[in-house]
């Protein structure tokens, strides 16, 4: 039942979310552009490509263990357009500000995304500002957007999995959102959990230069890996198959998640990126990830199958498989 108001679902990349984008905004603004649903559009100009993305932040806390809103403000946007086998060059920034929040908090915000932006080799070039009464929206809310060129031999989007490609994460899931979780309800365990907050810019461009066909890059934030998967896999009308046993998740991570019910699957990484690449060139690409200090965990978690298209299923540990689905609901809003 379509619900008459909106709810956090909306917000947290799942089912309903997509649901709210192709009945509502879909409609309005459709192009070719838009109806690829990558992280990002992929725009033909003056004879080029360019990759265009933009994202809202509104994670509580703004500060944690990792990181911050604004490097996550940044890494996030870069990201969003190396996902389209893009260099990254420039940003804007918007920021959104509670009458009230501390210029000390506001200096540290700035200074957290002027070293991101710096890590990422990007730069910022326009923004705006805006004060709004106390109460009105909570401490500060950022937005970014970033362009970058494509070069012309890249062809990357979430419809192009074909059938013998490999699946690779480039690192252990749901370290961000457990993060935020623990932070937010002031949760104390004997770890040194911290967030993957990232730029992967860096990343791509090493795994572009091993000249491998690379059919699918995408960073798994909201929703997981699961519900990241999903999309791919609905997009391209292919099956996906993963192993249980070759998931990599933290030892704490696994724990927490246990002790409040949640599936790591279906938790946000914030610098993570999920490939898929032929079989038969998945060791070099494999290979270029784990030299890279945010891949140093990068194994193959599946393969695409031509059974059950347009689904994702997982091999257990015991031998059996499940169907695994697109999150349903929201498991942690603000995440991001």
């Amino acid at each position: 039942m379509k619900p008459d108001k909106i709810l956090l679902d909306h917000g947290s990349g799942g089912k309903i979310s997509h649901g709210l984008t192709a009945d509502l905004l879909l409609p309005v603004f459709d192009n070719p552009a838009l109806a690829m649903l990558d992280d990002g559009a992929t725009l033909n100009v003056l004879g080029g490509r360019i990759a265009f993305s933009t994202d809202t932040y509104v994670v509580d806390p703004i500060f944690f263990p990792g990181g911050g809103i604004g490097d996550l403000a940044i890494n996030g946007t870069v990201n969003d357009v190396a996902m389209c086998g893009a260099t990254p060059l420039y940003l804007s920034v918007g920021m959104i500000i509670e009458e009230g929040f501390p210029m000390a908090d506001l200096e540290r915000v700035v200074a957290q995304m002027g070293r991101a932006a710096k890590l990422a080799a990007v730069t910022v070039v326009t923004g705006d500002t805006k004060v709004v009464p106390k109460g009105a929206a909570d401490k500060i809310f950022i937005n970014t957007a970033g362009i970058g060129i494509i070069p012309g031999n890249v062809n990357v989007s979430g419809a192009n999995a074909r059938s013998g490609d490999v699946v690779i994460l480039s690192g252990t899931m749901a370290d961000h959102g457990m993060t935020i979780l623990t932070q937010r309800q002031g949760l104390v365990f004997e770890s040194n959990l911290k967030s993957d907050s990232a730029p992967l810019n860096h990343m791509v461009a090493d795994i572009l230069r091993t000249g491998c066909d690379i059919h699918v890059l995408r960073d798994p934030t909201r929703g997981g890996v699961g519900t990241t998967l999903n999309e791919i896999s609905g997009k391209s009308n292919i099956g996906i198959r993963i192993y249980e046993d070759r998931l990599p998740v933290k030892p704490a991570v696994t724990g927490i998640c246990e002790l409040l019910g949640f599936d790591p699957l279906y938790v946000a990484n914030e610098g993570k990126l999920l490939a898929f690449v032929p079989a038969d060139q998945a060791d070099r690409v494999l290979t270029a990830i784990q030299r890279s200090p945010y891949g140093e965990d990068a194994c193959i978690i599946g393969e695409t199958v031509d059974e059950h298209p347009g689904r994702v299923f997982m091999k257990t540990r015991i031998g059996g498989e499940r169907i695994v689905d697109m999150l349903t609901g929201e498991q942690l809003p603000r995440i991001c």
